[in-house]
């Protein structure tokens, strides 16, 4: 990462939905070649935040900043074409595509011919082509699933599936990933190799993380963001979070270790 490294930014973020306030007045930082991870109790506002950090929920109040510019009125496909990438909560692959021409279809923003010229054969689509295929098993093969290319989604385990949702995600090699419950349905085998990963990736970008699996967010993540009720009760280090009054009484006496 150069000098030009971007973060993301949210301030004093606000969401409603009818009479319930979902989120309050928010801020958090996710910065260049670190992991942000956000936690918190069922219904605290994380699905919220997510959303509307990547646009798929616009703030009725606050501001949201990407090295300086303001994503507020964005679509989540023109964040995509700014360098930020997510993956979903449910995967959302494509069942009758290829694991490689699933993961060709996160690799549109960095398509330089566009639509037109593929349909009219140009020679230019054909060495865009070329490239982007290229990117997508070179993508595959640093998550060791290269082998799996030519396979379809479906006939694949869980965790397996999983690495093609990231794959799709990094393979426009964006600045900032963020990543929808990652851990979720993991062994505690594949747990360590997801933050061996994690780690791996934000020494090339910006990693954000929804979870619930404390082990590995207490593990991976350089800054936390405690949720609860819509609003920020902590935000720290791994240390300062744990150890804080208020996230324990957050989770009802569970233990955040």
């Amino acid at each position: 990462m150069g000098s030009s490294a971007r973060s993301l930014e949210l301030r004093d973020a606000s969401v409603r939905f009818g009479g319930i306030a979902a989120l309050s007045e928010v801020s958090l930082t996710a910065r260049p070649g670190r992991v942000l991870g956000v936690i918190g109790p069922n219904g605290a506002g994380k699905t919220t935040l997510f959303n509307v950090a990547c646009g798929f929920v616009r703030p009725d109040a606050g501001s949201i900043h990407w090295g300086g510019q303001e994503l507020r009125g964005l679509r989540p496909h023109q964040l995509a074409r700014l360098g930020i990438a997510r993956t979903l909560q449910g995967l959302g692959l494509f069942d009758r595509l290829t694991v490689l021409e699933n993961v060709l279809v996160g690799a549109d923003p960095q398509a330089r011919t566009g639509f037109l010229a593929g349909l009219l054969a140009l020679p230019r689509a054909g060495r865009d082509e070329a490239r982007l295929r290229s990117r997508a098993l070179e993508t595959l093969d640093q998550l060791g699933i290269a082998g799996q290319a030519d396979r379809h989604p479906g006939a694949l385990p869980y965790a397996v599936r999983k690495k093609v949702a990231l794959a799709r995600a990094l393979v426009a090699e964006p600045e900032l990933v963020m990543l929808d419950e990652p851990a979720s349905g993991l062994s505690d085998h594949e747990l360590s190799e997801l933050g061996t990963l994690l780690r791996d990736l934000a020494s090339r970008m910006s990693v954000m993380l929804v979870e619930h699996h404390m082990d590995l967010v207490m593990s991976v993540c350089d800054d936390i963001t405690v949720l609860d009720f819509g609003r920020v009760i902590a935000s720290g280090t791994p240390d300062e979070v744990r150890d804080d009054p208020a996230v324990l009484a957050a989770y009802l006496g569970e233990a955040v270790t």
